[in-house]
């Protein structure tokens, strides 16, 4: 096994979209782990000269550069190929650790956005303090939140039929997941859809309620370790992910209902894929036992994502 370092830079780094298109920056064997530096937000959002909160140098490079920023979206590092990865297959990420690259994030309300876009009419940017060492958000009236970093976006390519696709909603590839239990210590499985997976990672999160209401979390710069495997013939129809305490399925659609239902849907055939029930059988126990979860509701495609213990699946 290996293990690769790849930067955020002009050269490994894509803004808003994902695309099978886009070649690898770097190419993997199964088990190898590679740690991967993420920047977040664009020149709108940067904290102002002189308030000694300092985004890291190539960011400003980017927002410097010609960057093509194809569609509104995310900054992502990537993409990462994984040798033996083929259509049919699924990726297994294992997230090993992830850290804040600096001491700050930021967060906005923007007109027309969020769960609430008719009650909100003025562009709010508020730049957020964290201590790494006590682990919390500094709000400006005196409350701390506690930080819980994660990725907001993983996702590999789309299907190439679908051309280029903005980060922003979440799809059937991963993408902007939003969903706060993909932290360190998880797994995330992903449908292969080109030669490679090609993964990529962004939108790095400090702290975030289920719903994301406003749109953004504490956005900031992640550093991950990732470390990549293949599940051969394993046909994902959405992104799937595993805790230590607990198995996730996920869905996303327009419709909160309709995506509460079909992350229930790939609850149900999981359970009938490990524990050889029936439907009838593992419907039952999701009643009793799995809890449904709103990912995310400002994305375009609403998220929700279903909860099981892992002791149910022994």
């Amino acid at each position: 096994m290996t293990h690769y370092t790849l930067k955020s830079s002009l050269e490994t780094v894509h803004w808003g979209y994902f695309d099978a298109a886009v070649p690898p920056v770097l190419k993997v064997e199964p088990g190898d782990t590679v740690t991967i530096e993420t920047v977040s937000g664009g020149p709108d959002v940067m904290p102002p000269k002189g308030s000694g909160l300092a985004p890291p140098p190539e960011l400003l490079e980017i927002h410097a550069s010609s960057m093509v920023r194809r569609v509104p979206g995310h900054l992502l590092t990537g993409p990462v190929a994984v040798k033996g990865a083929m259509p049919g297959d699924a990726l297994e990420v294992d997230i090993e650790a992830i850290e804040c690259r600096q001491p700050w994030g930021y967060n906005a309300i923007r007109p027309l956005s969020g769960a609430l876009p008719g009650e909100f009419d003025e562009v709010r940017i508020v730049h957020i303090p964290m201590d790494l060492d006590k682990k919390v958000g500094k709000l400006a009236w005196g409350a701390e939140v506690p930080l819980r970093p994660f990725f907001g976006v993983m996702g590999v390519a789309p299907p190439p039929a679908w051309g280029s696709v903005s980060s922003l909603p979440p799809n059937k590839h991963g993408g902007n997941l939003d969903n706060k239990e993909l932290v360190a210590g998880t797994k995330l499985f992903l449908p292969v859809h080109v030669p490679g997976g090609n993964f990529s990672c962004g939108d790095g999160h400090g702290a975030q309620g289920d719903g994301e209401v406003c749109v953004t979390a504490i956005e900031t710069a992640l550093t991950g370790t990732f470390k990549f495997g293949l599940k051969k013939g394993l046909k994902l129809k959405w992104p799937r992910a595993e805790t230590p305490t607990h198995q996730i399925t996920m869905a996303f659609d327009p419709d909160l209902d309709q995506a509460a239902k079909e992350a229930l849907r790939q609850m149900i055939a999981l359970i009938c894929e490990r524990k050889n029930l029936s439907r009838e059988d593992a419907y039952m126990l999701c009643s009793l036992a799995a809890d449904l979860r709103v990912t995310q509701l400002v994305n375009g495609n609403n998220g929700c994502h279903c909860m099981l213990e892992k002791r149910y699946f022994e």
